[in-house]
């Protein structure tokens, strides 16, 4: 892209989060309430499952061409796990943000035992699944997923927002070849202040957290510069069998480059896996403009990967809008019942503000890794 139409995209991209910014703050501070009951879906089958519940696809019953993916989050778990005000932020976060490139909450409700949420149903996959099946993706494809997460973080964090859990299994491929950033768990409000906790996932975390330095959205820009060399090389750049050792890794900076990178691809992760962040693109004075203008995303046109009209390389292999092969099988298990309305202190109110979270406890997941702080 020329200098021209990259200075007019960085105009036109402001106006654009200064509208979402209102309307974001608008939809914050809205009264916040369940818009639909657990009657009235068919569960179709477990699409993922994990430390949170399991997510499951399902139908609406009144119209049956509508599919969603159905988040199931055990009440007794986040109450035990001391979540509840983080799993409300959550929530609330995702009813708010509607920005092209990041999945948004549909309906919200909950029963005696579980909350649900209820997001559009994304069945390319996961970005973990292809790039393992391709081993890695070449520059084009990875450059193309990278500008579409740069423009997700732009909305994020100008509207105070930081992600803190960036990683291939929380990237959704759609059926058109483009991406949709999922799961806000440890997205937080911060605006300007620091936070301290400890979370996101071993092989992404920024040295600040290790360190426990008090951070920002400078973990975000982190992260990318560590899911930019895992798309490229098939495997991250801080890697070990002990979380321990993935952290000593991290703090120290250094890591080693695949020699098929290309020169400009070597420079950006360089600018990005900073330290020291008073050298780190992303939050330097030109913020965003510095990893957008650098050589590597030269040939990307971010009006077009905006506007989605540039067309993808790789789309994946998707026969209809139910096909949920993309997917890995789970064997389905009950839903646990209770005729009592557990922990309905805890949960009675959803359009309260929400308290900020405290430093405490929360998992930090990487596939099979479990680490708590």
């Amino acid at each position: 892209m020329s200098d021209e139409k990259l200075h007019k995209h960085y105009s036109d991209f402001e106006n654009i989060l200064k509208r979402a910014k209102k309307d974001f703050e608008l939809k914050w501070k809205e009264d916040f309430k369940p818009n639909s009951k657990l009657s009235e879906f068919s569960i179709l089958r477990t699409l993922g499952t994990g430390s949170f519940g399991r997510v499951v696809l399902v139908k609406r019953k009144s119209k049956e061409d509508e599919l969603y993916a159905m988040k199931m989050m055990e009440k007794s778990h986040v109450v035990k796990t001391r979540q509840v005000q983080h799993t409300l932020s959550e929530i609330r976060i995702m009813d708010a943000v509607r920005f092209e490139f990041l999945v948004y909450l549909e309906y919200f409700f909950k029963d005696n035992v579980y909350l649900f949420l209820v997001m559009p149903f994304i069945n390319g996959g996961e970005m973990f699944s292809h790039l393992r099946e391709m081993k890695k993706f070449d520059e084009t494809l990875a450059k193309f997923y990278a500008s579409q997460v740069i423009l997700a973080f732009e909305y994020l964090h100008f509207l105070g927002l930081v992600y803190r859990d960036l990683k291939p299994e929380n990237i959704l491929i759609d059926v058109d070849g483009y991406i949709k950033i999922t799961d806000y768990g440890f997205c937080k409000k911060v605006d300007d202040q620091r936070t301290y906790t400890l979370c996101g996932t071993p092989e992404y975390l920024a040295p600040e957290i290790i360190l426990s330095q008090g951070y920002n959205k400078s973990v975000d820009w982190w992260s990318l510069g560590i899911l930019i060399y895992e798309m490229n090389a098939g495997f991250p750049p801080f890697y070990a069998r002990e979380p321990m050792k993935i952290y000593e890794k991290i703090v120290s900076g250094r890591y080693q480059v695949p020699q098929h990178f290309s020169k400009a691809l070597r420079d950006l992760i360089h600018n990005i896996l900073q330290v020291d962040r008073s050298k780190r693109y992303g939050i330097l004075k030109g913020g965003a403009k510095d990893v957008k203008g650098h050589e590597w995303f030269k040939s990307i046109d971010w009006e077009g990967i905006l506007s989605r009209k540039v067309k993808p390389i790789y789309k994946p292999r998707v026969k209809g809008s139910d096909d949920s092969t993309n997917f890995e099988y789970y064997e389905e298990e009950p839903f646990r019942v209770s005729d009592k309305d557990e922990y309905s202190e805890e949960f009675a109110s959803f359009n309260s503000d929400i308290v900020p979270i405290q430093r405490g406890p929360n998992s930090i997941l990487r596939r099979s890794v479990a680490v708590t702080s």
